[in-house]
């Protein structure tokens, strides 16, 4: 599994979660670093990673673009004109690339990437105010955005146009599918709805303790938080109610949670997870061990900055035909239809 995380100091951070050299047949586990250097003029917003490749947004209004098996940089795209909020890539099942990345920015749009090459194919223009969150659904077909308009959108992919927009009466700082893309989560403060994916109709609301500012879903109905509690909570959807808790899973706000994920989108260990802290950590956690008591991290890296995100990839990259030499156009792709 490959890690990267961003910092308000403009670094990223790349790391590669590997066995224990001298015990190689054990669950220990430690994160080599992989590359750490200041990819950014502005503190970076948002993080994303799947097979080979990896993506930053940031204030700067660029996005960077990163090969992880060779742990180089792939340039920057410069479409968006005001900061970039959020970065997702969309992989198909059957690639081991993704074939996709959409972005947000603080100006209400959402731009749509080819990645191989990494060409512009389209801005939309989605909120009245900045979008906060963006969510692709398994099929790659339609995604969903929130923003500070207090409105949830609805993007046609194939289309590339919005198809849906309503009024939520509140702002939503986050919007999941969950893996199968039959429902989809919103976090408003410390309180996330599940609702149906087909009519967005409400199935179950639970509170936190404090804020939510990182979730993730996982496999067997469960949704992990991550927030101002510095704990790590697993939800059971379908009930509401908590299925176990790594109490104080850090010493500072949790701001990024990442679930262990195949290129098929399916759990490869549904007992692995990775967080990130605003105090700098970041941990990998043996989930089996909290449903007992509180364990203790596999890894551990300690960045000594102040992370505000967290992306991973699969434990088993593949290669992909993506080279750097596709993509020194990026920059310049000319704008489609």
């Amino acid at each position: 599994m490959s890690l990267i995380a961003g910092s308000y100091e403009k670094f990223i951070w790349g790391f590669k979660l590997k066995p224990l050299k001298h015990e190689p047949s054990s669950q220990n586990l430690t994160l080599t670093p992989l590359f750490s250097y200041q990819s950014h003029l502005a503190h970076i917003t948002a993080a994303a990673a799947s097979g080979p490749a990896a993506a930053s947004g940031s204030a700067d209004d660029t996005i960077h673009l990163y090969d992880l098996p060779s742990a180089s940089s792939l340039g920057s795209l410069h479409q968006h004109t005001s900061s970039v909020t959020a970065v997702t890539f969309f992989t198909p099942p059957s690639l081991s690339f993704p074939r996709n990345l959409l972005s947000a920015s603080a100006d209400g749009s959402v731009c749509i990437f080819d990645t191989d090459p990494f060409v512009h194919l389209k801005t939309v223009l989605v909120h009245k105010k900045a979008v906060n969150d963006l969510s692709v659904h398994p099929s790659g077909k339609l995604a969903l955005t929130v923003g500070r308009d207090e409105c949830l959108a609805m993007l046609n992919l194939v289309r590339g146009r919005r198809s849906f927009y309503c009024r939520l009466g509140k702002e939503a700082s986050l919007v999941k599918f969950d893996l199968g893309g039959e429902r989809f989560f919103m976090v408003t403060e410390e309180k996330v709805g599940v609702h149906e994916a087909e009519d967005a109709k409400l199935v179950t609301e639970f509170e936190c303790q404090k804020r939510v500012l990182s979730a993730a879903p996982g496999e067997n109905g469960l949704l992990f938080t991550g927030g101002e509690d510095r704990n790590i909570t697993a939800w059971d959807v379908n009930s509401g109610k908590v299925a176990y808790c790594i109490d104080d899973a850090h010493s500072a706000r949790v701001k990024g949670i990442v679930v262990l994920m195949r290129n098929d989108n399916t759990v490869d260990d549904p007992y692995l997870l990775a967080s990130a802290s605003s105090d700098g950590v970041i941990r990998v956690w043996d989930l089996r061990m909290s449903m007992k008591e509180k364990p203790n991290p596999l890894a551990e890296a300690n960045t000594k900055s102040r992370l505000t995100c967290l992306a991973g990839s699969s434990l088993n990259l593949k290669r992909s035909q993506m080279g750097a030499s596709c993509l020194k156009e990026a920059p310049d792709a000319a704008e489609g239809e």
